[in-house]
């Protein structure tokens, strides 16, 4: 009886070293060694959105070491992504990642079925038939615009408490690069949860309809600092705004600055309170290491599955809280930021765009929203949908 053990054992361990030696020749369980990976950047690493995209690329490089090939190009508009995109395809990229907007990624894709395009997504993919190689990505930006309004809030009650201003002067300020859904969900977010420390805390808006420009991002700023806010944040691409709020606080105007992407204490060391950041390294690394082990992208991502589009929030990693200046901020601010952000991570996002609030649609007037039944982002897109002007809190320059 022992025997026929033993040799069932031995005939078992054989017909797995063939098996396992057939998945290697084949190249199915070992996964690749290699991979030649592009990245494409709208902007240059000087500006806090590229600049916080690239730490992905970054990630890599420190994860995979030589296993992997990095190609990159930078300063990419939008209307010349054609060029670089087959550029990177040719060299032999097995997958490209992309931060800007351009519809070339998903009319390109079809030609290059090797390739797996990843980009960070620009608007609703939820109805549309993408090809299998197109892939749209982004973090849950609402959650840490809400949360960073928190920490403003906390700051305008602090400057009420001490009577440094007056219930009435609770206005902040937001610079917004274009009257899109994606931009307009960030700063109904951020304003929402100012009012959840400060209820009566209104907007100003005002806008540079462009993504990126210092000289009209930092001339809004200022333009809102004159119009009384005493916080300011933004939802474009350079330092422009936190530079107005340092020279403003300088001057002993009292205006503090919330930021985005990037870490502004260094330029704004007496007026930056905190910074909410998307995270691209989770996204970034999971396709990374589902090509590696020859599985599809979105098997291997963990977030909000919608089709070929994932999104996540606080509980992914996917955003998160950077540079508290503690020596700035409102004492409390740390755990009051810290309640919000659990109950995003436990799942409790559907607090956020919801109270005694009506809107009206910036692209279609005739569409209007009560929030009384709330509405929750992000539900079917990793890209923002919100795009209602709240009534009578939030006011945009011209």
């Amino acid at each position: 009886m022992k025997r026929a053990y033993i040799v069932t054992a031995l005939t078992c361990l054989v017909i797995m070293a063939v098996f396992i030696g057939c998945f290697k020749i084949l190249n199915l369980s070992g996964g690749k060694d290699h991979l030649k990976i592009g990245f494409i950047y709208d902007n240059d690493e000087s500006t806090p959105y590229t600049y916080n995209f690239s730490l992905a690329k970054d990630a890599v490089e420190k994860k995979y070491g030589e296993k992997v090939e990095i190609l990159s190009c930078s300063n990419v508009l939008d209307d010349e992504m054609e060029e670089p995109l087959r550029e990177l395809a040719d060299e032999g990229c097995d997958i490209i990642f992309f931060n800007g907007y351009s519809e070339k990624v998903i009319e390109l894709a079809p030609e290059y079925p090797g390739v797996e395009f990843c980009q960070a997504s620009y608007m609703d993919m939820s109805s549309m038939d993408v090809p299998e190689n197109y892939h749209t990505f982004k973090g849950e930006a609402y959650q840490g615009r809400y949360v960073s309004g928190i920490a403003a809030g906390m700051k305008i009650k602090q400057m009420i408490t001490e009577g440094v201003i007056t219930g009435d002067q609770a206005i902040v300020g937001f610079v917004a690069a274009f009257p899109n859904s994606e931009v307009i969900s960030g700063y109904t977010a951020f304003l929402l949860g100012v009012r959840s420390v400060v209820p009566q805390a209104v907007m100003r808006v005002c806008y540079t309809h462009t993504w990126s420009s210092y000289a009209l991002e930092k001339d809004a700023a200022e333009s809102l600092i004159e119009a009384g806010c005493v916080v300011v944040s933004q939802h474009t691409d350079t330092i422009g705004p936190a530079i107005a709020c340092e020279e403003a606080s300088g001057q002993n105007t009292h205006v503090y600055f919330v930021g985005w992407g990037q870490s502004m204490s260094e330029v704004a060391p007496s007026s930056s309170l905190v910074t909410a950041r998307i995270c691209w390294e989770p996204y970034v690394l999971s396709a990374v290491d589902s090509l590696m082990a020859n599985k599809t992208i979105e098997s291997g991502v963990s977030g909000k599955i919608h089709g070929h589009d994932v999104s996540a929030g606080f509980d992914k990693g996917w955003v998160e809280m950077i540079d508290l200046n503690l020596p700035v901020v409102a004492p409390g601010t740390q755990e009051a930021m810290d309640v919000a952000i659990e109950q995003f991570k436990r799942g409790n996002d559907d607090f956020v765009f919801k109270g005694e609030y009506t809107g009206v649609s910036q692209t279609d007037p005739s569409r209007t929203i009560d929030l009384r039944n709330g509405y929750v982002e992000n539900e079917n897109s990793s890209y923002p949908m919100f795009d209602y002007i709240l009534s009578d809190v939030i006011t945009v320059l011209e």
